[in-house]
C-alpha cells in the first residue's frame, strides 16, 4: 500500500485520533485492491468481513427486497462503509458494488473490532462516525417525506452544483437510473421532475446540467440546513 494512500485513510476522522501504533497495525493487515466498474463487493445479508475505504473511485449502495432494487447512497473517496455491520459482527443490511474503476482498501473486521477494545480515541472516533451516519439517515428521511421528487432533486442539484465549483454547470456522479433509485423516484418520475425544473433553468444534456437561474430554483427548492447541509 502507498505511503500516500496510507495518509489519505489516517486522515478520516476516524482513523485521525487513534494511537500511531495501533493505526500501524490495522494498516499491515489491510490491503489495497482495484475493482473495475460494476463489480458487486458485498452482498446484504452476508457477514461484514471487512471494513471497506473508498480510495478512488465511486461506490453505490443499494438494497433489494421482492424484486425490488433501490439505491440507498453513494460512496466518494475517501469514506467508509459499513462500519456498525463490522462493529456488531452482523450481517451487511446493504449491497454495494463500484461504479467506476475504484480502488479499495479492505480493513479485516475481526482487527477493528480487536484495536477497539485497547484505544479509546479510536473508540470516540467510533461514537462520532456512527452518529453523523444516523443523522445522515435523518436527513435522508426527511428529504424523501418532506419533499415531492421535483423539490428533492432540486436540492440535489443545488448540493452537486454547490460540490462542484457553484458556477451552474455540474455533471451527474451517476447515471440517471441510479439517481432516480436515490432520490426514492422511478425513471420515469425523474424525467418527469427534470421536465417540471425546466421552467426554473435547469437544461439537461445527457450528464451535464444547466442552472442559468439559480435564485428561482432555490425559490422551489426551499433549501433546509437541517436536511442539506452535511456539516449541521
Amino acid at each position: 500500500m502507498r505511503q500516500e494512500d496510507q495518509q489519505d485513510v489516517r486522515t478520516l476522522p476516524l482513523f485521525a485520533g487513534m494511537d500511531a501504533a495501533n493505526f500501524a497495525d490495522l494498516m499491515r493487515v489491510a490491503y489495497l485492491q482495484t475493482f473495475p466498474p460494476q463489480v458487486q463487493l458485498i452482498t446484504e445479508g452476508e457477514t461484514a468481513d471487512f471494513l471497506h475505504v473508498v480510495v478512488e473511485g465511486l461506490v453505490e449502495l443499494f438494497a433489494t427486497s421482492n424484486g425490488r432494487e433501490t439505491t440507498m447512497a453513494v460512496v466518494r473517496p475517501v469514506s467508509t462503509f459499513i462500519l456498525a455491520a463490522v462493529l456488531k459482527d452482523a450481517t451487511y443490511l446493504m449491497s454495494a458494488r463500484t461504479l467506476e474503476k475504484s480502488r479499495i482498501l479492505l480493513i479485516p473486521a475481526e482487527d477493528i473490532r480487536a484495536v477497539m477494545e485497547r484505544d479509546a480515541d479510536f473508540d470516540r472516533a467510533i461514537i462520532l462516525e456512527l452518529a453523523s451516519c444516523y443523522r445522515a439517515v435523518v436527513k435522508a428521511q426527511k428529504d424523501l417525506k418532506l419533499r415531492s421528487g421535483a423539490e428533492r432533486l432540486a436540492n440535489y442539484l443545488i448540493r452537486q452544483n454547490a460540490m462542484q465549483g457553484g458556477g451552474g454547470h455540474l455533471t451527474l456522479e451517476t447515471d440517471k437510473r441510479t439517481l432516480a433509485g436515490r432520490l426514492g423516484m422511478t425513471p420515469e418520475n425523474l424525467s418527469r421532475a427534470f421536465g417540471t425544473l425546466r421552467p426554473y433553468g435547469v437544461m439537461v444534456n445527457g450528464a451535464e446540467i444547466e442552472l442559468s437561474n439559480l435564485k428561482d430554483l432555490e425559490v422551489l427548492a426551499k433549501p433546509n440546513p437541517l436536511i442539506d447541509d452535511p456539516s449541521v
